[in-house]
């Protein structure tokens, strides 16, 4: 009986590449966390735009680099080019779902994002979530200063679903971790997401409900504020999003992991090792 185990996250040099990424993508997070700490809070517009761009170039840069590195390791040979191609086809294929209209908050395209990273782990995994809401974006005119924060949230989905233990011999447990780990995500997705746009979602307010950001509150205050933001504004969009990643995990997830494991298997390899003379 196969027995249950831990994925290692992402070894190598695709670990550096992409853990370098996501630091520079949690500090375009959380920056109205720790602005006001480093008394740095004026004219947060322009540091805004300025931002996103390069956020944007960085995120698809570094995704790019993953790749090539992947492609480049002399470990997997020819099983990873078609591992490769493989991501190329079912990014397309996710992004197109993407015009699939969605139930408010929720959306089909994070169900393959999610089995993507289970089955060929965490590099693969971001790289899927990263580009999919990229070209996801050219099909439907989504590019704004939004898409690099979807892009790495996406990748995050993809990335830490890698980091799911893998017990092929209990099916039901798998899906069942994979459902409540899309639940999770559904909720950290609005939650994250809200924070690119929440220190501009009131210029001008003329009455403070305490749900703002300004440059002048201290850590403590900020989290109370962005607390009550996120309740009011977004957590009945998150827990329907919440609730598809739920329902697409049980209802699809089986056929499409048997799938994806099928893929993997015929297409990776391990290298001869030499046995000890006189065995067979």
């Amino acid at each position: 009986m196969a027995e249950s185990r831990w994925r290692v996250p992402l070894p190598g040099t695709p670990a550096m590449v992409l853990a370098v990424a996501s630091l520079i993508g949690m500090a375009g997070f959380l920056y109205p966390f720790f602005l006001p700490t480093l008394d740095q809070g004026t004219d947060e517009t322009r540091a805004q735009a300025t931002a996103a761009p390069l956020l944007f170039a960085t995120v698809t840069g570094f995704c790019l680099v993953a790749m090539m590195v992947t492609i480049s390791d002399d470990h997997g040979g020819i099983a990873r080019s078609r591992t490769v191609a493989l991501l190329g086809v079912l990014v397309a294929l996710d992004a197109t779902l993407r015009l699939v209209p969605g139930v408010l908050g929720a959306s089909p395209i994070f169900l393959l994002i999610m089995l993507v990273g289970a089955v060929f782990g965490a590099s693969m995994g971001f790289q899927m979530g990263a580009l999919t809401l990229l070209f996801s974006a050219f099909l439907t005119g989504g590019i704004g200063p939004w898409l690099p924060f979807q892009m790495l949230v996406s990748g995050w989905i993809g990335l830490t679903a890698g980091w799911l233990p893998s017990d092929p011999s209990h099916p039901r447990r798998r899906i069942a971790t994979l459902a409540v780990f899309g639940a999770i995500w559904g909720l950290l997705f609005g939650a994250l997401m809200n924070l690119w746009f929440w220190p501009f979602s009131a210029p001008g307010v003329g009455v403070d409900a305490g749900l703002y950001w300004s440059p002048g509150m201290d850590a403590a205050e900020t989290i109370r504020r962005y607390a009550r933001f996120y309740l009011v504004t977004s957590l009945g969009y998150d827990l329907l999003r919440a609730v598809g990643n739920v329902v697409l995990v049980l209802l699809l997830a089986g056929p499409v992991l048997r799938l994806l494991e099928r893929y993997r298997a015929r297409f990776t390899w391990e290298a001869w090792a030499e046995l000890p003379p006189g065995q067979p």
